[in-house]
C-alpha cells in the first residue's frame, strides 16, 4: 500500500526528483506527507502541522481543528484535485483515500524599490513587484476604503498564473469590469509568464499599431487611475500592471507632471508633444524638402546642404532610410547586449561608426543630424516608441515617393486611422477627437488640482464628481 501510494504521486509529477511524499503519523493514524521541495515554509511544516497532528488523536473530521496554522486546513474533494493543489505549491495530506491540503507557500520577493523604468525627482519611489499579494497590498495602501474590489482568477492551463482584476466600485463602469472579467475568464492558453500576455489577448483593435491597454510599474498611477474610472488588472510574476480604457494621450502624460505646478507641467507636456512631431515628421520632410522642394531652403543652408551631400552616392530617401534602419539596428543590439557591452556598441556606433561614416562619403552629416533629433525626440515619450518608430519609416517612404504632398496626406491617414479607434467604451484619441472639452484641461494642458472637480467625460464611470466644494 505504502509503495503504490508513492508510485501514485510520483507518476503524476513524472518523478520530479523536488516531489516529496513522506510518511507520516496523523491523529495516530497511518499517513502520508506530500509538497514542492523549495515551494513551502518547512518551519511552518514541522511546527504548525506534523507536531500537532502526530501528537494529537481522534476522528479524521477533527483533523482541521488540530492544526496550528493561520492558513485553513481543507478538505479536497479527489486525487487530481490534490494535483493540482501540490503543483501550485501546497502541502497536501493523506490519510487512506482522503486528502486535505494547507497553505505554506514560501514566496520569494524582492523587496519594494523604485522602478527602473520610471524614476522620479519628486513623488512616490515605490514600484510593483512580481508578487501579486504584494502588489495588491500596494494599492490597499493607498485605497484605505472597502470600495476597491479585487477579484482573482486563474489563466493558463499549465503556469496556473494568478490574475487579480482591480477596480474602485462605484467609480468603474460595471460594463468595463464585466467585460474586463469576461475576456479573462475566456482566455484559453497553455501559459502567461507575463502581464503582456493578457494585455494583447484582451485588448481591443488587436491589429493596431499602437497598445490599446495601459501599462505602469507604479502603484500611485496606477491608484491615479482608477480613481478616474479605470479596471487594474496585475499578473503574478509581472512588475507591470495594465489598465483599461487606454487614451493616446496618457503616453504624453507622465506620473511625476501631478507633483508640479500646473504651468511646468504644461510647458513640459507641449515640448513633448514638440518632440514626438519632430521624431515623425522631421526626416519624412528633410527628404521631401531635398527631393522635391529645395526651393524652401535658405540659400546660405542650401549651399551648404549641397556640399555636404554632393559625394554621397545615395538619393535622399534612400540614405535616410538606412540611417534610420542602422539607428534601429544599434538601438536593438545594445538593449539585448549585456549592460557594459550595451554602453560600449553605443559608442562605437554613435561617434565611430557615425564619424566613419561620414568620412567615408558613405552618410552625410545632415542625415544624421536629423536622425539623431529624430530618436531624440522619440525617447521622450517612451510608451509609444514601437508604433511612432514605425510610423516614421511610413511618412519617409511618403515623402520619397511624393514629397510634402505624399508626407501630408499620409499624416492625415495616420490622424484619421488614430481617431477611429475605440476600447473598452473609450475613443482613443479622446479628448481631443472627439472633443471633450471639459477634459482639457488635464489633456496636453494641466489645470489647477482644485479645478478638476468632475472626472473625465473620457472614461466611462457611474460616478462623474470626485471633488465637493464646502460653499455646494
Amino acid at each position: 500500500m505504502d509503495n503504490d501510494v508513492q508510485k501514485k504521486w510520483r507518476e503524476a509529477f513524472g518523478n520530479s526528483f523536488d516531489l516529496v511524499v513522506a510518511p507520516s503519523r496523523l491523529l495516530k493514524r497511518n499517513g502520508w506527507v506530500i509538497y514542492i521541495d523549495g515551494m513551502i515554509d518547512r518551519a511552518l511544516l514541522e511546527d504548525g502541522v506534523l507536531r500537532p497532528l502526530s501528537e494529537g488523536i481522534g476522528e479524521l473530521g477533527a483533523l482541521p481543528m488540530a492544526v496550528h496554522s493561520s492558513s485553513p486546513l481543507e478538505e479536497v474533494a479527489d486525487f487530481d484535485q490534490a494535483v493540482q493543489k501540490v503543483a501550485t505549491g501546497d502541502v497536501v495530506l493523506q490519510v487512506d483515500d482522503l486528502f486535505w491540503c494547507v497553505s505554506l507557500r514560501k514566496v520569494e520577493k524582492r523587496a519594494v524599490t523604485e522602478p527602473p523604468t520610471s524614476s522620479v525627482i519628486k513623488g512616490p519611489r515605490e514600484g510593483f513587484g512580481e508578487e501579486i499579494a504584494q502588489n495588491v497590498s500596494l494599492l490597499r495602501r493607498r485605497i484605505k476604503d472597502n470600495s476597491l474590489v479585487v477579484n482573482r482568477y486563474t489563466v493558463g492551463k499549465v503556469t496556473q498564473t494568478p490574475v487579480a482584476v482591480c477596480y474602485v466600485d462605484g467609480v468603474a463602469s460595471k460594463r468595463v469590469v464585466d467585460e474586463v472579467t469576461r475576456r479573462i475568464q475566456g482566455i484559453d492558453i497553455d501559459g502567461v509568464v507575463d502581464s503582456s500576455y493578457i494585455g494583447q489577448l484582451i485588448e481591443d483593435n488587436k491589429g493596431s499599431i499602437f497598445e490599446q491597454y495601459g501599462s505602469q510599474e507604479k502603484p500611485d498611477i496606477v491608484t491615479a487611475k482608477m480613481l478616474e474610472g479605470r479596471v487594474a488588472v496585475l499578473v503574478d510574476g509581472s512588475p507591470m500592471a495594465l489598465t483599461f480604457p487606454y487614451l493616446l494621450v496618457e503616453g504624453f502624460q507622465d506620473g511625476e507632471d501631478y507633483y508640479r505646478k500646473p504651468k511646468r507641467t504644461v510647458f513640459l507636456r507641449v515640448i513633448r508633444v514638440c518632440a514626438v512631431l519632430m521624431a515623425l515628421l522631421l526626416p519624412a520632410a528633410y527628404v521631401a524638402l531635398q527631393e522635391y522642394h529645395y526651393q524652401f531652403f535658405p540659400l546660405d543652408f542650401l549651399v551648404t546642404l549641397l556640399g555636404a551631400t554632393a559625394k554621397v552616392p545615395f538619393a535622399a530617401g534612400l540614405e535616410m532610410f538606412v540611417v534610420l534602419l542602422l539607428f534601429e539596428i544599434l538601438n536593438e543590439a545594445s538593449v539585448r547586449m549585456p549592460k557594459y557591452v550595451g554602453m560600449a556598441l553605443s559608442i562605437v556606433g554613435a561617434i565611430v561608426l557615425g564619424e566613419t561614416a561620414v568620412s567615408a562619403g558613405l552618410l552625410s552629416s545632415p542625415a544624421v543630424l536629423v536622425m539623431a533629433l529624430s530618436a531624440i525626440g522619440l525617447y521622450t515619450t517612451p510608451t509609444h516608441i514601437g508604433s511612432l518608430g514605425i510610423m516614421r519609416f511610413v511618412f519617409l517612404v511618403a515623402a520619397a515617393l511624393l514629397g510634402l504632398v505624399g508626407l501630408v496626406l499620409s499624416f492625415m491617414l495616420f490622424a484619421a486611422y488614430t481617431v477611429s479607434l475605440n476600447n473598452y467604451g473609450a475613443d482613443f484619441a479622446a479628448p481631443l477627437s472627439p472633443a471633450f472639452t471639459r477634459d482639457w484641461k488635464d489633456a496636453l494642458a494641466k489645470g489647477k488640482l482644485e479645478d478638476m472637480v468632475e472626472r473625465p467625460y473620457s472614461i466611462p464611470t457611474p460616478n462623474r464628481r470626485r471633488i465637493s466644494h464646502d460653499d455646494e
